[in-house]
């Protein structure tokens, strides 16, 4: 299997895993959320995101995790050494494929940008109207809508952390 590393992802590696725990996750009454297959110093991580309409809780994720080894082991996708971690996407979550903006449609979320717009905003939220292959509207709190092009921005997240601090 031809493995391409780019920007911190191993995408070889990252499909084939998502392709493998899916239908273990789904049987469960669980969604993949996101896999990234990262390294850290000299350390390899497999980090598995999951999520379900109710909250995750401690449990849920070890019987994921003790579900999803043997898989892993059996298939064996990584060359190398790695540190599984299974967990809840968490408050505040990245949005990095389009199920994720499917999933949060008509919720508040925030774009960060890699400049300073030409309005000297480096982020803007609002509330997610659509998204349209790159370009995703946003309608802000003054009631304007802002349209987004994906590739001027860093990362999305999803704003349901903002009122905790």
């Amino acid at each position: 299997m031809a493995k391409q590393q780019a920007a911190g992802k191993n995408v070889g590696t990252v499909q084939t895993v998502e392709a493998l725990v899916t239908p273990i996750l789904t049987e469960m009454g669980l969604r993949l959320w996101d896999v990234r297959f990262e390294k850290e110093g000299p350390d390899w991580f497999l980090r598995i995101w999951i999520d379900r309409d109710e909250p995750l809780d401690i449990q849920t994720c070890e019987e994921a995790t003790r579900a999803i080894n043997p898989i892993l082991d059996a298939a064996d996708p990584i060359v190398q050494s790695y540190y599984l971690e299974l967990g809840g996407p968490g408050l505040g979550r990245k949005l990095t494929k389009e199920a994720h903006f499917t999933a949060v449609q008509g919720e508040k979320i925030l774009a960060h940008f890699y400049r300073v717009t030409a309005a000297g905003e480096k982020d803007i939220s609002g509330i997610l109207l659509s998204k349209e292959g790159n370009l995703v509207t946003l309608r802000r709190a003054d009631n304007t809508e802002t349209i987004v092009d994906t590739k001027e921005v860093s990362y999305f997240k999803l704003c349901d952390d903002e009122d905790l601090f």
